[in-house]
């Protein structure tokens, strides 16, 4: 076991870390026995831990060459100490144990043999797809059709120039000549017209007859392809089925269970494979106690994720075990949560009374969704959020992207299912999301936005010096499909974007902004601060700030628009948390 603990200076190189500061994320599940609520954060500590494993990553290309997750537990050992253990998801280089890792969740060597079997039937499935995918019918009927296009198109353009030329010539007879003569002229024209169809159709019938053999096996190997598919996708949910029977978890109350029983209705691909299961089912079985996690991935980006970029528990893998696997640490007590006819309905009524038009102030309603969502304000047509750093504001299109704002929500209030985000707001930023809570309200509320007529005030903290006071900036963004989410500024294809910005203080190397967008493009103020200002924000690693900061320090802090219902300024603000 000591091979895989690690003392905190393997990864740490500076004594200014505060531990006492708040978490930014929470790990968090409910045991499906009690209720009860159990919690593990991912604290700045836990961070810092993480970036000084993403620095050895950094100094092993074989690191970089696939993408996946990495996870960090700091632990306390029964003497005391503090420990760190690191994982990574899935197999690394083809390797399920390496030394210095923690190991793989018990199971998989109980079908060990079957899943060697399965994996040389899945390589010999690959090899022959490859081999199909490469039939030298392929090339050949590519270079046959080539070929026969371009004869078919140098006749159509030698029959153009003749059918030009017989016209001319028809006018010519009809001019200069008569009767038999004429008829016996026409009749030639359109003698050479016919010889020239079926000049076409011979040739249309040649290339159809040369291809016929070579389409034949196409048709027959793509066939294959699609059973072969099949056959694979059987194969692989055979092996997982296996291994999610034979994969035994264990959590801190010293119970433990299979996969299968705790997702009774069906695994995902990888299951048990993950970085956060590893982690705490081998602190759990080695009586240590977990203190914060977390989990980053590093390597080629994939899809949504970034690498440097810290992730929460994915939602079809790991969230569902997070009661199971964190039961048996403290329980986190239930957050309030009265009804919505309280404080916030009353004091809007009280506000409106008479018809008058006022500002509303954000009242404080609920403590907060899983102890991580705030939401500052709500009534029965819409719900604004205080959203933190690293969540999404709505489902992404894969799996591993479902955790959102929405999908809490949904989840949690029993008219959920109609939530709507009337904006978005970036995965990295924080700050005010609103939403609606039918389609009504969310198309006025769209419409504020499309019309530029609501008021938004972002924070930032720029990674250098602005000597700029305050200014517009106008420049126009355009973002590259092939990389995305990535925006550039582009003066052919871009669209136009403007933003008001103010400095609020300077503190070293650092200047503290305040944002005022006109115009809502994606990543704009990323943008506008790198390019516009020179200086790109701290803690955004996708623009290229290099800085060992925890966060992307950009922050929606003030929100005013006119409520739908009542026609009140709503004016809502939060405080910037950094």
């Amino acid at each position: 076991m000591t091979k895989v603990l690690h003392p905190l200076a393997d990864f740490l190189n500076c004594d200014g870390i505060d531990i006492n500061q708040s978490p930014n994320y929470w790990y968090e599940g409910r045991c499906l026995q009690s209720g009860d609520l159990f919690r593990l954060p991912r604290t700045p500590l836990a961070e810092a831990i993480a970036y000084g494993l993403m620095r050895q990553l950094a100094e092993d290309e074989r690191y970089s060459r696939e993408g996946k997750m990495y996870g960090v537990l700091l632990v306390e050992l029964p003497t005391g100490e503090n420990r760190v253990l690191k994982a990574f998801s899935g197999l690394l280089n083809g390797e399920s144990v390496l030394e210095g890792w923690v190991t793989p969740i018990p199971g998989r060597e109980q079908v060990a043999l079957a899943e060697a079997e399965t994996l040389a039937q899945l390589a010999a499935i690959k090899q022959e797809l490859i081999t199909l995918k490469q039939l030298p019918a392929r090339q050949e009927y590519e270079i046959l059709s080539r070929e026969y296009a371009q004869q078919l198109q140098q006749m159509s353009d030698r029959h153009l120039t003749d059918k030009q030329q017989r016209q001319q010539q028809r006018q010519y007879f009809y001019d200069t000549l008569t009767g038999e003569a004429l008829t016996l002229a026409l009749e030639q024209l359109d003698e050479e017209s016919r010889q020239q169809g079926i000049e076409r159709r011979r040739l249309k019938r040649q290339r159809d007859v040369s291809l016929a053999t070579l389409k034949e096996a196409i048709a027959t190997a793509d066939i294959r392809i699609q059973e072969l598919k099949q056959q694979r996708k059987a194969i692989s949910r055979q092996l997982q089925a296996q291994m999610h029977a034979a994969y035994s978890l264990m959590n801190f109350f010293g119970q433990s269970s299979s996969l299968q029983q705790l997702m009774p209705n069906g695994l995902p691909t990888g299951t048990g494979d993950c970085c956060a299961p590893k982690l705490l089912h081998y602190a759990a079985t080695h009586g240590l106690k977990p203190l914060a996690m977390a989990e980053f991935w590093w390597g080629t980006s994939h899809q949504d994720k970034v690498q440097g970029e810290f992730y929460g528990a994915c939602v079809e893998r790991c969230q569902p075990l997070m009661g199971f696997l964190l039961a048996g640490l403290k329980p986190h007590p239930p957050t309030p949560f009265p009804s919505g006819e309280g404080g916030v309905l009353s004091a809007f009524a009280h506000r409106t009374e008479g018809g008058e038009k006022g500002v509303l102030s954000p009242t404080p309603s609920r403590g907060g969704v899983w102890g991580e969502v705030k939401i500052i304000y709500e009534d029965e047509w819409l719900i604004a959020v205080n959203k933190p750093s690293g969540l999404l504001s709505v489902p992404g299109r894969y799996l591993e992207t479902q955790d959102s704002v929405i999908s809490r929500l949904r989840h949690l209030l029993p008219d959920g299912e109609n939530l709507a985000a009337v904006h978005r707001l970036d995965q990295e930023t924080s700050g005010i999301l609103l939403m609606a809570r039918d389609a009504q309200t969310y198309r006025q509320l769209s419409q504020q936005f499309q019309q530029r007529q609501v008021h938004k005030v972002y924070e930032a903290i720029l990674a250098g010096v602005v000597t700029t006071e305050t200014d517009v900036i106008e420049l126009p963004l355009w973002g590259d499909p092939q990389n995305r989410p990535y925006q550039q500024v582009d003066w052919q294809r871009g669209k136009p974007s403007v933003t008001r910005f103010r400095v609020m203080g300077r503190e070293g190397e650092y200047t503290r902004v305040e944002f005022v967008p006109l115009t809502g493009r994606t990543h704009q103020l990323r943008v506008h601060a790198l390019v516009g200002l020179g200086v790109v924000i701290l803690g955004d690693r996708l623009y290229g700030c290099n800085a060992g900061a925890t966060r992307l320090h950009l922050h929606a802090r003030e929100l005013r628009f006119q409520h739908p219902q009542s026609q009140v300024s709503i004016h809502l603000q939060t405080q910037t948390p950094f």
